[in-house]
């Protein structure tokens, strides 16, 4: 006889058998309650059913008997199966896989169709562009808008899928980040409760995991429709504070389409770069905020378009449209996932010919940098505001590296107030990520004036010097041609010592400042005492010529002022021997937003 007893204490709440049935292992004879949950006792054996040692309602003990039988054949009886759908799908599991769909594209033909009309992408198709396939994991994604008192729950889940945000943790370029789309197809891609919940939740999982995130920022702000919470003004919201905190500890990408104000562009000014398409528009508030702040009536597109918005300095990087966008934003992303393993360079020795051989005639800094650059891996940032200097994240032999450069085309390469800005906040980006900085310098200098002094410069400037010396990654320089003064030093991060290497092209030319106005300056009093204009001209040209010949790169290096004169077709051997291959990131707190 087999016995067959409580595998722990609970109550009777069914028997299923009575004595003289025949039953099979594994068929279910009792079901014990314990702990509110249901625990079927089965058949150790087959057999018939003997005694029956319980009562329904009865409290048992652990290891008491309940059922014996007398092992033998078992009864031909079908076994009792839990229903389920014809295509084998429980019903729960058919509910939460019919809510998920709702939220997807397929399932929302208007509002992609009016998305397509519009020229824009999803946020979903966005996404699905920006991850590697199959990688994507969405947060969230049966989140409705708290509006469960003006709204059924039926036209919620229609209408405002994952409360207007697509969020989640994916692959880009083999390197897990964070994903954060807000949908413009729900409520504008405002900003909701649960929507805020979301994102403080993605950001969390940014910081604890040091994952880049990508956010892309189209929406309306602020959403003053939610009903189902009691707030105020919800002024305690973290997201923008979680948000701030990793500036500086994880790359920081912002995209943004279409209209973009208030909460969402507080949130994009955050990052370490933004990429704007044509027709965007960003602005801290809102057509209905500047009306409402008795400001006047505006049109959505004059709010911050980008023929502002790019010159300005705000917008990094402009496309023509999402497509374009997500692309960008892969490519900048990979600069900071290590080195490539595939690269390949231009013929080295047109550089020897990348700067005129008459010192005073402008030349194409960019064509030098696409030269000493790996083939197509330069991305330039900011390329239409601070124009004297350019920015660039670039690759030297498959390693990532960024890149200052002074622009001989723009007041002759004289750094002004936008230029430091943009080159200082440039330096603490490199720094941050552990980049290092590869500085080709040809200055005049500082820019000087009353009109220049107008714009702050005293403090702007400094902003190079007071960056510059708190680099903890390496900076290697190359002085194309000038080399002058304040404004040298600061390309130099501080003094022609401070780079790993400082070397020279053949073409280079050093001073305390434009040698013309030095010995103008300097000699003022003897070119004075000259009556003649014929010989004090001169007499004026060969002291030019003189102070030409002492601030040769030459006659520098020979009193080791830089570290050499290098013959330009070996730029690249001096940046990949002198960097280290291994750089520590940066304990900065964060990068600088403008």
């Amino acid at each position: 006889m087999e016995r067959v007893v409580a595998p722990m204490q609970g109550t009777v709440v069914l028997i299923s058998v009575k004595p003289g049935d025949r039953v099979a292992a594994g068929q279910q004879l009792v079901v014990l309650e314990s702990m509110k949950m249901e625990h079927v006792v089965a058949a150790t054996t087959d057999g018939q059913v003997g005694q029956i040692s319980v009562t329904a309602g009865e409290t048992v003990k652990r290891d008491q008997v309940l059922v014996t039988i007398q092992p033998g054949a078992p009864a031909a009886a079908p076994q009792a199966v839990e229903e389920t759908a014809e295509d084998g799908i429980r019903a729960d599991l058919a509910e939460v896989l019919a809510r998920k769909a709702a939220g997807q594209d397929a399932n929302r033909p208007e509002a992609v169709e009016r998305r397509h009309r519009e020229g824009r992408r999803t946020a979903r198709e966005n996404v699905e562009d920006l991850c590697d396939p199959g990688t994507f994991v969405e947060y969230g994604a049966l989140v409705v808008a708290a509006q469960r008192q003006r709204r059924s729950m039926a036209e919620l889940v229609a209408k405002t899928p994952a409360d207007g945000m697509v969020a989640g943790i994916a692959e880009i370029g083999g390197r897990e980040s964070v994903v954060v789309a807000y949908d413009a197809t729900v409520l504008a891609g405002t900003q909701g409760f649960y929507n805020h919940a979301k994102k403080d939740r993605m950001f969390e999982l940014a910081a604890r995991r040091e994952l880049p995130v990508v956010l892309f920022a189209e929406g309306g702000g602020g959403r003053p429709g939610d009903t189902d919470v009691p707030l105020v003004a919800m002024l305690e919201a973290p997201a923008f504070s979680l948000f701030a905190r990793l500036s500086g500890l994880v790359p920081l990408v912002g995209v943004v389409a279409g209209r973009c104000f208030a909460g969402n562009a507080a949130l994009l000014g955050c990052c370490d770069v933004i990429i704007g398409t044509a027709g965007a528009t960003i602005g801290m508030g809102g057509p209905a905020m500047i009306e409402g702040g008795g400001l006047g009536v505006v049109a959505p597109e004059d709010v911050g378009p980008m023929s502002v918005q790019v010159p300005n300095g705000v917008v990094d990087i402009a496309v023509a449209d999402e497509a374009e966008a997500v692309q960008v934003a892969k490519k900048y992303l990979s600069y900071f996932s290590g080195p490539a393993g595939d690269w390949s360079t231009m013929d080295q020795e047109r550089l020897r010919n990348a700067v005129p051989e008459n010192r005073v005639r402008a030349y194409d800094v960019r064509a030098v940098i696409e030269l000493v650059a790996d083939t197509d891996s330069v991305l330039e940032l900011r390329p239409r505001f601070g124009e004297g200097i350019v920015t660039a994240l670039v690759r030297v032999e498959g390693r990532p590296m960024g890149l200052i450069a002074n622009n001989p085309g723009h007041l002759g390469g004289a750094i002004d107030r936008d230029a430091a800005d943009k080159a200082a906040r440039f330096m603490q980006l490199c720094d941050s990520h552990g980049l290092p900085i590869v500085s080709l310098c040809d200055t005049p200098g500082f820019m000087v004036g009353p009109e220049s002094e107008k714009t702050a410069t005293v403090r702007h400037f400094s902003r190079l010097f007071v960056t510059g010396a708190n680099l903890t990654v390496p900076l290697c320089s190359i002085v194309l041609r000038k080399a002058y003064g304040l404004g040298a030093m600061a390309m130099f991060g501080g003094g022609s010592k401070i780079p790993y290497a400082t070397v020279a092209w053949p073409t280079a030319e050093f001073g305390p400042m434009g040698l013309e106005g030095a010995i103008r300056l300097g000699f003022r009093r003897e070119l004075d005492a000259i009556t003649d204009p014929v010989r004090r001209k001169e007499t004026l040209e060969n002291m030019i010529a003189m102070a030409y010949e002492r601030g040769k790169a030459l006659n520098a290096a020979s009193m080791f002022e830089v570290d050499d004169v290098i013959d330009p077709s070996g730029t690249r051997r001096w940046i990949t021997a002198v960097l280290p291959k291994e750089v520590a990131r940066a304990n900065r707190p964060h990068v600088d937003t403008w």
